[in-house]
């Protein structure tokens, strides 16, 4: 199937671009770029009957993506997460219609082999040969992986007290791998300001087109597994915000095709005390986020202290009647194990962060009891072993073990 994509645009400006060429940000205005399709074209091909049956990936949805047929697709079968419904954890919360889409178990761990998947065929096919990612941890392994399996060299710079488990998928890959003292956002200056030198493509989130496209397929699988009608109501944890803003370009797509109709979930920014630039934003009317100082919290996947994609997460939190919510650390801990417990879901912190949120939200009456609500659990949490420290007793079986103690 040939690609569908007609331009790249930007996402403030409108500047329209090739697509055929690799592209980062804007040229005017310093602001991410969306592919276009067209989408009528796409109509004619394709009808939503006729995805029954194809592979179950992403790649399931070739039409939607900017890929031609006859390219290498740099894949492990990511994609096509299982929508899991979670009736004890709903109970606990007193809710009748709780689903989990389970990102764990996607090939790397987390949710950004989505992303790579897809932005790592297009840069190959457009002509890279070393790519670059500053990473709070779980994209920085997914690059190396799918770099790896594409046979290109990679670049990987995580602050340096990221998940132990992080730095080894990147070290085992094959990836050079740097710790930066400081935040994501200095790893990020450190790409930017090295690649006229180094030559090597910036993978950054939102700062090239194609990472979002893969993100946007958790919108398109919501939709086809619930039978084309979306939930009343999405969380999700929030750092650069590839996959919220994907998702609502998800469903334009998908309204303009007439596969689904005008009604949108009341889309949720979860994040931590500790780094909130969105929610602070949000909750304060403005169209972009002031970096965020002194940024901490245990979920490192959302320590995130300023996003080039801000002023979109903010519009589409704006445009579905949804919001934003923070969660403490210790809030993050206790929702982590409360799925856990009530439905066998090791979760990553990210993970418990939104069912912490929901918690919030239910308990407020914002959501309804009887309203269908998606959570997104954006890893799995045996990436996080740091988080999760446990102390065990020990039985000697020498010794009469005392049962009734047990």
């Amino acid at each position: 199937m040939p690609s569908f994509v007609t331009h790249l645009e930007c996402t403030r400006c409108g500047k329209q671009y090739d697509h055929r060429v690799l592209q980062t940000l804007c040229l005017d205005c310093a602001r991410p770029l969306y592919a276009r399709y067209d989408l009528k074209a796409v109509g004619a091909a394709v009808r939503k009957e006729d995805l029954t049956g194809r592979e179950a990936s992403l790649w399931r949805y070739a039409e939607l993506l900017p890929v031609d047929e006859g390219v290498e697709r740099v894949t492990f079968g990511e994609g096509w997460t299982p929508l899991l419904s979670c009736p004890r954890l709903g109970e606990r919360l007193g809710l009748s219609a709780v689903l989990v889409k389970d990102e764990g178990q996607i090939p790397t761990g987390s949710f950004k082999a989505r992303g790579m998947a897809v932005a790592v065929t297009k840069a190959k096919e457009l002509g890279a040969r070393t790519l670059a990612v500053p990473s709070a941890g779980n994209a920085g392994g997914a690059m190396a992986q799918y770099g790896a399996r594409a046979g290109l060299e990679s670049y990987v710079f995580m602050p340096a007290d990221v998940p132990e488990l992080n730095r080894i998928e990147c070290v085992a890959a094959g990836a050079h791998t740097y710790l930066v003292r400081g935040l994501i956002t200095d790893c990020g200056k450190i790409v930017r300001e090295g690649t006229p030198q180094k030559g090597w493509f910036d993978m950054s989130t939102l700062k090239e087109p194609y990472r979002v496209e893969g993100k946007k397929t958790m919108g398109l699988e919501i939709a086809e597994q619930l039978d084309w009608k979306l939930p009343d109501v999405i969380l999700y944890p929030t750092g650069g915000g590839t996959g919220l803003v994907g998702m609502w370009k998800a469903f334009e797509e998908l309204e303009t095709l007439g596969w689904i109709g005008p009604e949108r979930p009341r889309m949720v920014a979860v994040q931590s005390e500790g780094c909130a630039p969105i929610a602070r934003a949000f909750h304060q009317g403005d169209e972009f986020a002031e970096p965020w100082k002194d940024a901490q919290t245990m979920a490192s996947g959302i320590r995130v202290p300023a996003a080039v994609g801000d002023f979109l997460m903010l519009r589409a939190l704006r445009e579905s009647g949804g919001t934003a919510v923070t969660v403490s650390d210790a809030e993050i801990d206790t929702g982590t194990r409360l799925i856990t417990q009530a439905e066998g879901l090791f979760v990553c912190p990210e993970g418990g962060a939104v069912v912490a949120a929901l918690q919030k939200l239910a308990s407020a009456g914002w959501v309804k009891p009887d309203e269908q609500v998606v959570l997104f659990n954006t890893g799995t949490g045996l990436k996080y072993p740091e988080c999760f420290p446990v102390e065990l007793p020990i039985l000697d079986p020498h010794q009469a073990v005392d049962y009734a103690a047990l």
